[in-house]
């Protein structure tokens, strides 16, 4: 028989247990002072985050509508051209932003114009073009697939500038790079059009 081990063990238990309850001078059982911080924290990161994303993606939004708005001024004359005074231009004189030249009918009930102004971005002088009258107005916008892509370019501009805003703002790289690449497509087709 081993009397001492009952003994031994029982003394090994107390010892741990004033080792646990023990303090060393200078330490605190509390936990540290950022542990208690830490969900604040990451509620204002939390806030801060939704703020930025909530204001790229307001600004996203507004872009976009800014390029449909500056697009649609001309777009509806070009792609609806039902029941609209068609006929062709040349183009004679060019000055600053606008070119002129005669009008010749070629829709029933349109009436020829001795002159007619066109944006000189969408012409060149002497050629002969297929456009659209502005109701209203003694001013022509192309038609067919260049008016149409011309009419839209700002559209174009608004997805470049809005793949950026997507890019650095929100994040969003896989985004970003499609709408750069559905710009850069619109106005490469139209250039190449005009």
């Amino acid at each position: 028989m081993i009397p001492a081990m009952p003994a031994a063990a029982a003394t090994a238990r107390s010892r741990s247990r004033q080792a646990r309850t023990t303090r060393k001078p200078g330490r605190t059982n509390r936990k540290p002072a950022g542990t208690k911080r830490k969900p604040a924290r990451t509620a204002s990161f939390a806030a801060l985050r939704f703020g930025r994303v909530a204001a790229m993606g307001a600004v996203t939004v507004l872009v976009l509508i800014a390029g449909v708005w500056a697009s649609w001024s001309t777009a509806p004359y070009v792609m609806l051209t039902k029941g609209r005074e068609r006929g062709t231009v040349e183009v004679t004189r060019c000055a600053h932003d606008t070119c002129s030249g005669p009008y010749t009918p070629l829709s029933p009930g349109s009436t020829a114009r001795d002159r007619v102004e066109i944006g000189s971005a969408a012409v060149h002088k002497g050629r002969t073009y297929s456009v659209v009258v502005k109701p209203g107005t003694d001013e022509v916008l192309r038609s067919g697939p260049a008016g149409i892509l011309y009419a839209w370019a700002p559209l174009g501009g608004a997805l470049l500038l809005a793949s950026v805003v997507v890019a650095g703002g929100l994040r969003l790289t896989r985004a970003a790079w499609g709408l750069a690449g559905s710009g850069v497509a619109l106005l490469t087709a139209a250039f190449l059009a005009l």
